[in-house]
């Protein structure tokens, strides 16, 4: 290995080399990137901080190679691949050419920053729409990622206990400059409390298969949003290469890390959006037991990482403003511990087919920021078929059959619970056409101490019809057509079980917007 300071001379050689070329350096704590018209170029530095260790050039050559294969999986037209970086005769840094690499760089497509998730949050421009797509690719990302026993052992209570007190054990010298003592030992001492109290949620969530070949650095700064014409074609980049301990993990890692990143900013809102779209694509509701404690853990990592790239910089600006990142970041572990004050809302949008329920549904949870459990995804879940995947049946028959039924209720009401015990809101969307189906999710709100309130949507005969006849050109989660209206108003319970404050009547003809602020403004805050 060569002296540090022949290191040094070295990169401020390259450095400069490069930057005559026309390059834009921007410096990371291990990574020098040099940015140009079109293209970016990653040189590792010569670095070894015992959890990546980049101190030989085959070392360098090696990540830069897994560091391609792995991010083209969310980023395919991004990463070019990896080149030389030579000396010429007179020993100036060049970017490929003839001669022994004396570096290796990653060689990337650069991306418009206008386009960058944290930018676009910066401006206000950030929304909803970004959000669900985003969900979406990330569900069907880790539904493809590896899952094996390698993969799951990463996942147990045990293995992360282990990553909890390597980042304890790297910053207890420091910690104390940017928090309190008190805040340090509460989050020291929630965490590894967490741990050891959800051990068999931890296992179950191994068992599930739910601990995957992820990201591991699921920031803003790392999403771009390039538009189209249907929308955005999402690049997502700079996975953990250098380590797979902290690549594989729980997938409510990567969900929680950006989660966490989106609170950081001051959207809590669109944090929580993300949560709950990411589970209905996924089917994972499930993570919401681990979610807080995720968020804090990916807080702290983020916080250390800042912090120990302080202690590497001299200019006082750039120290102050690592300085206030990192307290921040710390301050946001501890915050994620702390169940919200909020009352706890379980609100069932119900009512006969095409009544409109499950666009007042999907738009009161996203307004509410909370999940929404709808009985046609759940459906289609356990039943092994995608969401628009059309599985045609007379009334109650086959898929809708009692005993399916029974079994969908079943499932939506555990998967509520998951969600309701973390203080959050939960919205339903389903028929409850039967006075029991109502009486289950009403018992499950009263058991868990949540505010209850079945909104009974209506519509006229010939408005249910024309939905369901604009419905046969679309693509739809629910398989309801005009053929078993008339069965399946026959068979609906009148509402006469619930006292006056619970239920309530919306007429779904007025526009959405009347229809959800009318809902919002009938419930306590």
């Amino acid at each position: 290995m060569a002296e540090p300071g022949q290191n040094t001379d070295r990169a401020t050689q390259l450095i400069q080399d490069l930057c005559a070329d026309g390059y834009k350096l921007i410096e990371t704590h291990i990574s020098l990137v040099f940015v140009g018209e079109r293209d970016v170029y990653k040189v590792k530095k010569q670095v070894d901080f015992g959890f990546l260790d980049f101190s030989t050039l085959e070392l360098r050559h090696e990540v830069c190679k897994k560091e391609v294969e792995l991010n083209r999986r969310l980023a395919p037209d991004v990463y070019y691949g990896v080149v030389p970086v030579t000396l010429t005769a007179n020993g100036q840094h060049r970017l490929g050419g003839e001669g022994d690499p004396a570096e290796w760089a990653v060689h990337m497509r650069r991306l418009n920053a206008q386009h960058r998730a944290d930018v676009l949050l910066e401006h206000k421009a950030l929304d909803r729409q970004h959000m669900t797509q985003l969900a979406e690719t990330l569900a069907r990302f880790h539904e493809d990622c590896e899952a094996s026993s390698k993969t799951a052992s990463f996942g147990t209570a045990e293995a992360v206990r282990r990553n909890v007190l390597e980042n304890f054990e790297q910053t207890k010298d420091l910690i104390e400059s940017y928090i309190d003592p008190h805040a340090a030992a509460e989050i020291q001492r929630w965490q590894l409390e967490f741990l050891d109290i959800r051990q068999q949620q931890f296992a179950a969530r191994t068992s599930d298969g739910r601990v995957r070949d992820g990201h591991g650095d699921l920031r803003l700064e790392h999403v771009y949003f390039e538009p189209t014409a249907n929308g955005y074609s999402i690049s997502i980049l700079d996975c953990i290469e250098f380590n797979d301990r902290f690549r594989y993990a729980d997938v409510c890692g990567d969900i929680a890390f950006l989660a966490m990143d989106l609170a950081r900013a001051g959207s809590v809102a669109l944090a929580e959006f993300f949560i709950a779209e990411y589970a209905r694509f996924s089917n994972d509701y499930d993570l919401y037991p681990l979610i807080n404690f995720y968020e804090s853990y990916r807080a702290f990592v983020r916080a250390k990482v800042l912090a120990m790239t302080e202690q590497g910089r001299s200019s006082h600006q750039q120290k102050t403003e690592l300085h206030q990142r990192a307290r921040k970041h710390f301050l946001l572990a501890q915050a994620s511990e702390r169940r919200p004050v909020a009352t706890v809302h379980v609100i069932a949008v119900g009512g006969m087919i095409a009544s409109g329920k499950s666009t007042i549904a999907d738009q009161l949870g996203q307004q509410l920021g909370c999940p929404v459990i709808s009985a046609d995804w759940t459906r289609k879940w356990l039943l092994g078929r995608q969401p628009f995947e059309t599985v045609a049946e007379d009334a109650f028959q086959g898929a809708y059959s009692a005993t399916i039924t029974a079994r969908v209720y079943r499932e939506m009401l555990r998967r509520a619970e998951r969600v309701l015990r973390t203080g959050r809101c939960v919205v339903f969307d389903a028929t409850f056409r039967a006075h029991r189906q109502r009486a289950l999710v009403r018992r499950l709100a009263s058991e868990l101490g949540a505010e209850f309130t079945f909104v009974e949507c209506q519509a006229t005969k010939e408005v249910c019809h024309q939905r369901l006849l604009a419905r046969e050109h679309d693509q739809s989660v629910s398989d309801a057509t005009l053929d078993i209206y008339d069965s399946f108003a026959d068979s609906w319970e009148s509402v006469d079980e619930l006292p006056p404050n619970q239920h309530l009547v919306l007429d779904t003809g007025c526009s959405i917007e009347e229809s959800v602020a009318g809902i919002r403004a009938a419930l306590r805050p």
